[in-house]
């Protein structure tokens, strides 16, 4: 805490009540984060310079704070503000060039002992945790080194990723057919051995070589007779009645004339006679 006791010796004078104690802290963690002051109230004034002292009117008002502060090396300007609300304290920083604000609540009792104003040693508790709270929730779009604003990120970056976020949290989102490049994991063919197993029911037609699960008699790959159902079956069917390349599957002999009927099919003789 190197520093703090010597500020908080000098403006001894000012403090005469806890937020007076909260807001010495506060302006102590910006000026070792590379802030200095350049006075008090919200416009600025011909006698501004940086500074690492409190302005002397600082705490002329115990219920609302403002001190103005700019980078150690650049001129890049806020406003700091403090509100008492009941047992609290709420911080605002704007910058002044973006307009960007962030905030900061401080329950006043947790971090000073209103009856040790006058007691450095004793008057601050849980120090670290009021320094956390300063560099996490007052300052978290500042570079802490420069004081600047770390690149933003262009509005098609930020919905992208916002999309991205939403894609990936939706457990019932299936996964893009042609993945990012990078990003997909490498999985053997499963028609090659010793994955083969079952190829035929992944790949019904035989695409890839196999022999599919579909029966084709003109794509069996067995020896054919040169059949060609597209010409027509002699007292069957006439030429063009099956379409050149649909499936076909012979239902009789092919190639000859159709026999005439069995003579076991024909009836016997008084057949329709009760009485044989």
């Amino acid at each position: 805490m190197a520093g703090l006791e010597v500020l908080y010796t000098c403006v001894s004078g000012g403090i005469s009540c806890p937020q007076d104690a909260v807001v010495c802290f506060v302006h102590w963690d910006l000026i070792k984060s590379g802030y200095r002051c350049i006075g008090s109230g919200d416009e600025p004034r011909s006698s501004d310079k940086k500074s690492e002292l409190l302005p002397a009117d600082w705490s002329s008002n115990k219920e609302l704070y403002s001190l103005r502060y700019k980078t150690k090396d650049g001129d890049f300007q806020f406003l700091l503000k403090a509100i008492v609300v009941d047992s609290t304290l709420i911080f605002n920083l704007m910058n002044s060039s973006s307009q960007q604000v962030s905030d900061m609540t401080v329950n006043i009792s947790d971090h000073v002992d209103a009856d040790k104003l006058q007691t450095f040693d004793s008057v601050y508790k849980d120090t670290d945790g009021l320094s956390e709270k300063v560099r996490t929730q007052l300052l978290p779009f500042q570079d802490r080194s420069s004081g600047q604003r770390p690149a933003a990120k262009s509005r098609r970056e930020e919905e992208e990723e916002r999309r991205r976020r939403v894609e990936d949290s939706d457990p019932l989102r299936i996964p893009h057919r042609h993945p990012r490049q990078g990003t997909q994991p490498h999985w053997p063919d499963p028609m090659i051995p010793p994955f083969a197993a079952g190829g035929a029911d992944l790949d019904p037609f035989g695409s890839r070589g196999g022999g599919g699960m579909i029966v084709d008699p003109l794509r069996s790959g067995y020896p054919r007779s040169g059949f060609d159902p597209t010409s027509g079956i002699p007292d069957i069917l006439p030429p063009g009645a099956v379409p050149p390349g649909a499936r076909f599957d012979p239902f009789g002999p092919v190639g000859r004339r159709r026999p005439g009927p069995d003579p076991d099919h024909m009836p016997p003789p008084g057949y329709d006679d009760m009485f044989m």
